[in-house]
């Protein structure tokens, strides 16, 4: 028995009524804490991302006593440094029929009805208020002859809603985040505890109270208590070990808290980026993204003919396929990115591929470099094309660039209500740690875009609706030797098993298998061989994985080990989920459920909801948010 059926979970702190006044409804009903109360409350951020940073800096602006806690150097470090492409607003600064209500229209739909209404409208509402607080920082947002900010388009849309700073949109969104959260370090309502990871989350009395901590320079085991918890830790994508995150990206915050009652919500909704530079080698650590911006003047293209030789240069127009332009007429190359890869996939698996292996499809730019002149394409993309041709030694001003897919982004994470509470009283999720916002794919500059609002606007509301019920007991001494207790056990085990294979050995054939048979297409047969070698593998890895080093000090064979284990477990669940799911939608596509042109088949009957699952140990426990549309109703996906 892969999973058992329990009760349904529903999310009741959704305002009804009107999508466009739910919001505003929400903050007014939402219960305030007095300025001098705020000073008596502690919140702890784990993670200072686009999320965690804009949370704990607008946290301690309002004068609560937050301790923000990350695993880098310094949060500028955070992976949303690594956004490139831009983010979305529905400001209709271009005047081409953009609005809220079509933001909100594009993402349900880009999500392939997996998500709420309630959220998706509430996430395009914000998204022109972050804008103007981004601007106010600082921000140098790209801007048009006469000076107004300029936007471009993205897929998923036909209008030009993207905000963007060349190639570098998430680095100067994150220093704007930071230089906030560092006037508030200085002002002494924020302390920062960098080169510090989350180990456990302490409960008691029901609801989280804090954080057990490992000082990743001493190895200083310590704990930490709050009155609320805060996860911004981002998602999960190197349980793939090949994936576009950075190598210290890991689960184990929300996998930690998901073991301690957290639901995790659609784990098997994992991102597949059409844009990625091919894997170089067996031994590579990770994949570069290539924006997915560079699609708004790049046009995709493979050989006519299966095996065609010849270099890019030699193959005449009547020889090229343009494949997305061919596929999907109406939207073209900015497709949505679940569309993408597999029309990217097919083309390869066809033997139409490029590049070593074959495993690759041109994105060429001679048709912009001739339309809009080298000096225009190089203040769109300089950055990247430089970027591209440092990794590749190609040149894409003068030939095409290669890209494939690969793991990039993902949709699941811990169950949150509207008012980003986890199922764990006191511990709130935000960003990509939580599932809420994009359903089952994805469109591109959104990420960004949920993270600064989560972070800025909904969690100081919602979080304050939770501490107007404070002061709550004092915390249990058992619960915190209990969570400091179980961390110490874990690395004692690691330590203790001394076996023969590496930590990378380990993630390297978990990524492999999990990206042949939980990756861009999936069906039983490959689903069930995923699953039986990966309980196979974690037992392996708890008999044979070898850790050298001690506890006592910088050990990050450690690190990664812990991070391991916690992928190891979390990569059974992805299967389960994705073999409980017998329809496609969105990144989740089921080869059995398909229609004849080879587009994603939802089965809106029996699978509109969302999956909650509960940990046990043992055999998990599915909980069924069913998902209700009101003002979009589900209806065929199609780009064509």
């Amino acid at each position: 028995m892969d999973y058992t059926t329990g009760a349904p979970i529903a999310d009741t702190r959704a305002p009804d009524g009107p999508l466009a006044g739910r919001w505003e409804r929400r903050r007014f009903e939402a219960r305030l804490v007095s300025p001098a109360n705020r000073r008596k409350r502690s919140v702890i951020v784990v993670g200072t991302g686009l999320a965690g940073g804009s949370a704990a800096a607008t946290l301690g602006e309002l004068g609560y006593r937050v301790a923000a806690f990350c695993f880098q150097d310094s949060p500028r470090r955070a992976h949303s440094i690594a956004a490139q492409g831009g983010i979305n607003a529905a400001k209709n600064y271009a005047g081409d029929g953009d609005s809220v209500h079509r933001l909100f229209h594009d993402t349900i739909k880009g999500g392939d009805f997996r998500s709420r209404e309630s959220n998706v409208y509430r996430l395009a509402e914000l998204s022109v208020q972050i804008i103007d607080q981004a601007v106010a920082q600082g921000v140098p947002f790209a801007r048009d002859y006469g000076g107004l900010l300029e936007t471009r388009s993205f897929g998923g849309a036909q209008v030009s809603r993207t905000f963007y700073a060349r190639g570098q949109t998430g680095q100067q969104l994150l220093l704007g985040a930071y230089q906030a959260l560092s006037r508030q370090v200085a002002a002494g309502t924020v302390t920062m505890h960098p080169r510090t990871e989350m180990l456990d989350l302490v409960v008691s009395g029901g609801r989280a109270r804090g954080i057990v901590v490992r000082d990743l320079v001493t190895g200083e085991v310590s704990t930490h208590l709050a009155d609320a918890v805060v996860l911004a830790s981002g998602g999960y994508g190197n349980t793939y070990y090949l994936s576009t995150n950075a190598k210290g990206s890991n689960a184990s915050a929300i996998w930690r808290a998901h073991r301690r009652g957290a639901l995790f919500a659609n784990p098997a909704f994992t991102q597949i980026h059409p844009t990625c530079i091919p894997v170089s080698g067996a031994h590579q650590s990770k994949l570069t993204l290539m924006s997915e911006s560079l699609r708004n003047d790049g046009r995709v293209w493979v050989p006519r003919e299966a095996g065609d030789p010849r270099p890019s240069a030699e193959i005449p127009e009547e020889d090229r396929d343009y494949f997305l332009e061919r596929m999907y007429p109406s939207f073209g190359n900015l497709v949505p990115r679940d569309i993408a890869s597999r029309a990217a996939k097919e083309v390869c698996d066809a033997g139409r591929g490029v590049g070593p292996g074959g495993l690759g499809v041109y994105l060429d730019f001679a048709d912009a470099l001739n339309r809009l002149g080298r000096q225009a394409v190089e203040a769109r993309y300089g950055n990247l094309f430089q970027m591209y041709q440092r990794i590749t030694a190609e040149d894409p001003y003068t030939s095409p660039m290669r890209i494939y897919p690969a793991v990039h982004y993902t949709m699941g994470g811990l169950w949150v209500d509207y008012d980003l509470r986890s199922t764990i009283p006191g511990l709130f999720v935000i960003g990509e740690a939580n599932f809420s916002d994009h359903g089952a794919n994805r469109l591109g500059a959104s990420a960004l875009m949920q993270g600064l609002a989560d972070g800025y606007f909904v969690l100081p509301v919602s979080i304050a609706d939770y501490l107007a019920d404070a002061p709550f007991d004092s915390v249990d001494p058992q619960s915190v030797s209990e969570a400091e207790r179980d961390v110490h056990d874990r690395v004692v085990a690691l330590l203790a098993v001394d076996g023969h294979r590496t930590v990378d050995e380990f993630h390297r054939e978990l990524g492999r298998l999990m990206w042949d048979h939980c990756g861009m297409e999936r069906n039983e047969p490959g689903l069930r061989k995923a699953l039986d070698r990966v309980r196979e593998l974690r037992a392996e890895f708890w008999a044979d994985v070898r850790v050298s080093g001690d506890a006592d000090g910088l050990n990050q064979a450690l690190e990664r080990a812990g991070r391991v284990a916690d992928f190891l477990e979390l990569a059974e669940l992805m299967c389960v989920d994705a073999l409980h799911r017998t329809e496609s939608c969105g990144a989740h596509y089921r080869t059995e459920s398909r229609t004849a042109t080879g587009d994603a088949l939802r089965n809106d009957e029996e699978f509109s909801y969302v999956a909650a699952w509960e940990y046990t140990g043992q055999v998990p426990v599915l909980h069924k948010e069913e998902l209700v549309f009101t003002e979009v109703q589900p209806s065929t996906r199609s780009y064509r």
